[in-house]
């Protein structure tokens, strides 16, 4: 009994003994453990940024527009007296001149006309000669005595119808060539002559007088644009100005982008303001001349106006990057002399080139952290290094210069 009571104990002082060194052990270990990380989160050190200097420079306003390209002149073509059409003299589409005929009318019934209008008026002139004789016989007759004042006047009289009478002769005569005239259906002004709209045979010049084709002056040609009331009286003085030169002496400075996102050759100039607002629209019309030698511009066509409005001296301007936006409130990180982050609030404007004025908020010289802001917070120490801008692909735009001015 001894013995196995003995047994017993010692069984139980080695589990004892056991259970000791599994605990020591795991604390040894778990010490080892911090030992090892403590060092790398002190290797770890301030988080890096990039950072970039306030400067001042002047930047330049850019408006953008959304609108469509018109002629300067669209004449609708008409036909200006009764006839069936006999010949179509222009290529639809074509480029045509002032008086080249287009359209023409059979003439025949109208040179029928002017010959009777003719006619009767060497009738009337052969009366009128006959009554003039007659009438000047009457005054010498009258002067002595010989003949009646009542026949005198009757001579008169007779004379005067036969005047009047050759004169509407005359009248119709004129009517009639004009009437010839007008078979020879002519472009108006120079430009391009639209699709036909009538047929060999048909018969024109009567009830609703159908447009025959339109002819539109393009060059120059004109692009119209809507701007809103806003933007109006937020440039009011300066359009004022513009509008006060002749149009002949102002500057060429509005760029227009084409659908396919190309940029017309020609630069064009602001050619006038409408004199009402729509009040469907709330926007006012403006229209911009452009030259147009190569006659690729059409009516019709839409297309983006981008001109410099104004421009900003001395604007305080950072990457646009470089600004934060929170519930609405825009922020910029700046790293102060002690070498710590500070979050400030701003207040920004324009855009131009990747960069974004601020108006309040920054001071010039200041270090803005242009990356690396979702990484830092007030009053944390940072490792601050020069921000280089990448270079931009050739042909790329700006994003807030593709920005269409849905403002207007």
């Amino acid at each position: 009994m001894l013995l196995g009571a003995r047994g017993l104990g010692l069984s139980e002082l080695m589990k004892n003994v056991c259970y000791i060194y599994w605990a020591a052990f795991s604390v040894l270990t778990a010490f080892s453990a911090c030992e090892k990380r403590a060092p790398e989160s002190i290797l770890a050190g301030p988080p890096e940024v990039l950072v970039t200097e306030v400067v001042e420079k002047e930047v330049p306003v850019i408006r953008q527009w959304v609108g469509t390209v018109n002629g300067i002149q669209n004449a609708e073509v008409r036909a200006r007296t009764e006839g069936y059409l006999t010949t179509i003299s222009y290529q639809q589409g074509g480029y045509v001149k002032q008086g080249d005929v287009l359209f023409q009318i059979d003439s025949r019934p109208f040179v029928a006309s002017l010959d009777q209008a003719k006619g009767q008026l060497r009738e009337a002139q052969a009366t009128l000669l006959g009554v003039e004789l007659d009438a000047k016989r009457a005054k010498e007759l009258f002067d002595t005595k010989v003949i009646s004042e009542q026949e005198y006047t009757n001579k008169t009289q007779l004379y005067q119808t036969k005047v009047a009478a050759v004169a509407a002769a005359q009248a119709a005569v004129e009517q009639a060539q004009l009437n010839l005239d007008y078979t020879k259906i002519v472009s108006p002004l120079n430009g391009i002559a639209g699709q036909q709209q009538a047929q060999i045979g048909d018969l024109v010049g009567t009830g609703a007088n159908q447009v025959l084709t339109m002819v539109s002056q393009i060059d120059p040609i004109w692009f119209y644009l809507p701007i809103s009331e806003q933007t109006y009286w937020e440039f009011a003085d300066r359009i004022k100005e513009l509008m006060a030169v002749p149009e002949a002496q102002r500057k060429e400075n509005v760029e227009l982008i084409l659908a396919d996102g190309s940029v017309y050759p020609h630069k064009g100039k602001f050619a006038f303001l409408n004199r009402q607002v729509d009040p469907k629209t709330g926007t006012i019309q403006v229209a911009v001349s452009f030259p147009n030698p190569e006659l690729t511009l059409r009516p019709g066509q839409y297309g983006i106006a981008r001109a410099e409005i104004q421009t900003i001296p001395n604007a305080l301007v950072i990457p646009q990057q470089a600004v934060s936006q929170l519930q609405g409130n825009n922020q910029v990180a700046v790293v102060n002399p002690d070498g710590k982050a500070e979050i400030r609030a701003v207040k920004v404007g324009e855009t131009y080139q990747g960069m974004i004025v601020v108006t309040e908020g920054l001071k010039g010289g200041e270090k803005v952290i242009v990356e690396g802001f979702q990484r830092v917070r007030q009053g944390m120490p940072v490792s601050a290094k020069p921000y280089t801008e990448a270079p931009k692909t050739e042909g790329a735009k700006d994003v807030s210069e593709k920005k269409s001015s849905s403002e207007s």
